[in-house]
């Protein structure tokens, strides 16, 4: 069917015999209660023995800019919020259900019955339903018990709920989110760690099963309180400046990783409150860590308690499935025409960094959203109307929440995962980009780990997988990732993509991560990489850190470590990390010995650094290297190192340099190069 973007007037009119009581009897004209802010339009019943009073946070402007999709605080409204009206606690209640009929609260509070405390629905043609419990408690259960289209009959979760039921159980929690924040340090200086010019070292992580009480019981969880003990101070160890959360929004079903959501407004009950996830990231702010969240405004699943069908039709979803279905994930698609939809997700969006001080988004999915034949073939999917294949709802979107988190949170950063050539993603909107801060790299993955997975020996024939991310890497803001999805579903853990035995599997993956570290941009490494897991990520069990015990992921652990260290130390590795002026080639002349130079400049000379990559099992003793600039260097990285499970018998402790042409400032260096080995001289 059509929707309107308000009420019809047939289900306004159905409804008036509905409603527990007549709207002018309830009304208090002018009486304001002290607690609230004045702009708020407020009415409440003078019979306080009513289970519901007719209460609002709404007024005429809010409305308006809900219907036009641009209310971007519809956290403050929409939902359960503690009040106190006419000297009586309780909770206030607002939902959006266009096509109901008639909306109620019910729970264990009354006893789960649908007739109680029904709802009163605005006289606007918004669909906003509300309503005033006096005395309700915080922590209490409740769900919307719906009359939606056709007489369908729903109970719903709150979509604005900010605490929900542990699952299976999926009813809302009444809940408030009030935190005295100690992270007033980092808040302050944070524009500095999310700078584009700042080090980017992100790890990403899975909470559930980054570590489990049981490791063999996957419905045992530590609680935030838990994972915040041990887990903020191993990230500081290992010098992460950033620390990225797999969707953390509520969700049913563990196996979808949180990618499945039905709690936009909550962080997962699994862990615990509201609050105690506050402290998380309080915690990593304390620590000089950023936290970035994944954020997935793509999709939502068909769970009978969330989003879908709300009011027994397609209120957030696009009605037409060639739009509103995803075939690769079987869920649906927010239909981003839609105002109130618009409004939902942007302030979906701003809440985390509102209410949580988050410093970051990591957007999911952003080419399906994009594009109108993601996934679809020929006659699945109608052309845009200027017969194009781009979503322009979604393109509309994407650009105003960028707007809007930038604007009003300038020190944060927005990151998509997008992996088309769509032009301009991480471009400000201004400049015709959709206005995200960085974008994710999703070419150098795929060649790097192809380059890397071949023998050595046919590296020479595919130099070119190697360097192709340079001529492409500064047409956007770009972060490298190697995420969750590259070591689950078979595709093996990095440490068995690498090619040779042991020695070389271990030697191969330092090199390649030591290239991951000097490249310009971003870097993002998913948890478990950091040690070289064994086995793929299962989201059922932990992480394996009994491999700590051996010398060989030991090392690894260990020159990750180092890595970031060199990351935030050595400015030519982030000043210019998305500029032209801050990456040279060297040497790309020796592809039969695989070995490969560039240089990463600063924004002065004497903090550039040259990087050498020897990516045989050979050792290159006395290599002759030209370069300009500087006559004298010093290694100050080498992944050869016995620290990290290296050889150690190739370094160079004193580098014997010779003048070519002085006037020039041409020099020859002499170098020993490690096998399967990266340096790095300054």
């Amino acid at each position: 069917m059509t929707q309107s973007s308000g009420k019809s007037i047939q289900n306004i009119e159905a409804n008036k015999d509905q409603q527990p009581v007549k709207d002018a009897e309830n009304v208090m004209e002018g009486k304001k209660t002290h607690n609230m802010d004045s702009k708020y339009e407020e009415r409440h019943f003078v019979d306080s023995t009513k289970p519901v009073w007719n209460y609002s946070l709404f007024n005429e402007e809010d409305v308006n800019n809900f219907q036009n999709g641009t209310h971007y605080k519809l956290y403050e409204h929409f939902g359960s919020h503690y009040r106190e009206v006419l000297n009586t606690p309780g909770y206030y209640f607002a939902v959006w259900a266009p096509n109901a009929s008639y909306i109620s609260v019910t729970g264990n509070f009354n006893d789960w019955s649908k007739d109680s405390h029904p709802l009163f629905v605005r006289m606007d043609n918004s669909g906003i339903w509300e309503g005033f419990i006096p005395n309700m408690k915080k922590g209490e259960v409740y769900k919307y018990h719906i009359h939606g289209y056709k007489g369908r009959k729903m109970d719903k979760g709150d979509p604005y709920a900010n605490f929900w039921e542990t699952r299976p159980n999926t009813a809302s929690i009444t809940w408030d989110l009030g935190y005295e924040w100690n992270d007033k340090a980092w808040m302050k200086e944070r524009k500095d760690h999310n700078s584009l010019a700042a080090p980017w070292s992100v790890y990403e992580v899975h909470l559930a099963s980054w570590m489990r009480p049981d490791k063999n019981d996957e419905e045992r969880y530590n609680s935030y309180d838990q994972i915040r003990e041990r887990m903020v101070p191993y990230v500081k160890e290992m010098g992460f400046t950033h620390i990225e959360f797999m969707p953390v929004m509520e969700h049913p079903f563990d196996g979808s990783w949180g990618y499945q959501g039905t709690g936009y407004f909550a962080p997962t009950s699994r862990f615990g409150n509201p609050q105690q996830f506050m402290q998380l990231v309080e915690a990593f702010h304390e620590a000089g860590i950023g936290v970035i969240l994944d954020w997935v405004p793509s999709h939502f699943p068909y769970d009978a308690h969330g989003l879908f069908m709300f009011d027994g039709t397609h209120t957030y979803e696009y009605a037409d499935m060639r739009k509103g279905f995803h075939p690769d994930w079987n869920s649906y698609i927010f239909n981003y025409k839609r105002g109130e939809v618009k409004s939902f997700l942007i302030s979906g969006a701003r809440f985390w960094f509102d209410k949580f001080h988050v410093d970051g988004i990591r957007v999911d999915a952003v080419s399906s959203m994009l594009k109108l034949n993601y996934s679809r073939t020929h006659g699945q999917w109608e052309p845009n109307e200027h017969g194009g294949d781009g979503n322009l709802e979604a393109i509309a979107f994407i650009k105003d929440m960028n707007e809007t988190i930038f604007r009003d949170f300038p020190d944060v950063q927005t990151i998509a995962e997008e992996a088309t050539d769509w032009p301009g993603v991480s471009k400000p909107t201004f400049e015709g980009g959709l206005g995200f801060g960085m974008k994710w790299m999703m070419g150098w993955m795929h060649d790097t780990l192809d380059y890397f997975k071949m023998s050595p020996v046919h590296r020479q024939h595919h130099q070119n997988k190697f360097t192709f991310s340079m001529m492409y890497y500064f047409d956007e803001n770009f972060m490298l990732p190697l995420s969750h999805d590259e070591v689950v579903h078979g595709k093996s853990p990095m440490l068995y993509k690498m090619p040779g035995d042991d020695w070389q599997k271990f030697a191969n993956l330092r090199a390649m991560y030591s290239y991951m570290f000097t490249h310009p941009g971003g870097k993002l490494l998913f948890m478990g990489d950091e040690f070289a897991a064994t086995s793929e990520w299962n989201h059922k069990s932990e992480l394996q850190w009994e491999l700590l015990e051996f010398d060989s992921h030991r090392g690894m652990k260990n020159c990750i470590a180092d890595l970031n260290q060199l990351l935030r130390n050595q400015p030519a590795l982030y000043e210019n990390q998305f500029s032209i002026s801050g990456f040279e080639w060297i040497d790309l002349n020796h592809r039969a010995e695989a070995v490969i130079v560039y240089r990463r400049k600063g924004l002065k000379s004497k903090n550039d650094l040259l990087i050498i990559l020897n990516l045989t099992p050979e050792v290159r003793s006395n290599w002759k290297l030209s370069v300009y600039g500087k006559s004298e260097w010093k290694e100050i990285f080498n992944s050869d190192s016995k620290k990290y499970w290296g050889t150690g018998d190739v370094f160079n402790p004193e580098i014997l340099t010779t003048v070519v042409d002085k006037k020039e400032k041409l020099y020859e260096i002499n170098l020993h190069l490690p096998p399967l080995g990266v340096i790095v001289l300054k």
